[in-house]
């Protein structure tokens, strides 16, 4: 199932979540990680309608979990998970836009697949962590790649506002190990991985981090980049591209983000 969540800009009303059917839009009471139910109301949508998808109480990502991503930056591949967090103030949607910050003159794209969690987990075992999985989104891990490696920590250089960009929307029935990971700026294709790629797939990535912090429902997990990293400027379109690994696997689709100086960008949902 595809689950989003839609703000129509031509309607005095809060965002909400929905089950995308088709051109309709099954309207629910709240998110479906909380226990939501449809309300009988279906509405019409458009992509102009869809914000971002999740509200997680925290951001945990993942650096370094592709071996060519790791060596593309000099650095040697962990032998455990590398975790940092990303604040929920860096969230943002389709049609929405990166804002450079003017402290940074190095601004990079990570493509990522996005794991929203949909049952609170602490400690589960490998084998019983997609149990805990709701969906599968796109997300940008947003880098300010010279503060990175400046601060050596990278709270500043992956904090800023807008450097989470997540959606459009969240599929329920994917295999995680069997996708395909695009960054696209402006049609040409920088980063073009598979998830079966990853040194750590999804249920080692939930039941390790588990293991750190409980996982409350709608949290989110950003599981590492592919290789091809490299810079944004004002003016440019990113595409977060996500399809099936072959013909036959389903995939989630395409997350389109500007990018902008500050001042720029549209306002957040």
């Amino acid at each position: 199932m595809r689950f989003a969540r839609i703000a129509p800009p031509d309607q005095d009303r809060p965002a909400f979540f929905a089950r995308l059917e088709g051109a309709a839009a099954l309207v629910y009471d709240e998110a479906p990680w909380l226990g939501g139910k449809t309300t009988g109301e279906a509405v019409a949508w458009t992509d102009v309608d869809l914000v971002c998808p999740v509200l997680p109480t925290k951001i945990v990502c993942v650096g370094r979990n592709y071996a060519a991503h790791a060596q593309e930056l000099g650095n040697e591949v962990p032998v455990e998970p590398l975790l940092f967090l990303k604040p929920p103030s860096a969230l943002i949607g389709p049609g929405q836009a990166i804002v450079l910050p003017p402290e940074s003159n190095r601004i990079e794209h990570e493509a990522e697949l996005g794991v929203v969690i949909g049952r609170r987990c602490k400690a589960v075992r490998p084998e019983e962590a997609l149990d805990h999985v709701f969906g599968y989104t796109c997300l940008g891990d947003i880098t300010a790649r010279d503060l990175q490696r400046k601060d050596v920590q990278f709270t500043r250089g992956k904090g800023f506002d807008t450097f989470c960009p997540v959606g459009p929307w969240i599929e329920t029935d994917l295999d995680p190990a069997a996708l395909r990971v695009r960054g696209v700026v402006n049609t040409q294709v920088r980063q073009d991985g598979m998830t079966g790629q990853m040194i750590w797939g999804v249920p080692a990535l939930v039941s390790y981090i588990s293991r750190v912090m409980t996982l409350e429902p709608g949290d989110v997990i950003a599981t590492g980049t592919p290789q091809g990293v490299g810079p944004l400027v004002s003016g440019d379109e990113l595409v977060i591209d996500i399809g099936g690994a072959t013909a036959e696997a389903r995939g989630i689709g395409a997350l389109r983000i500007s990018v902008a100086s500050q001042g720029n960008g549209r306002s957040a949902h």
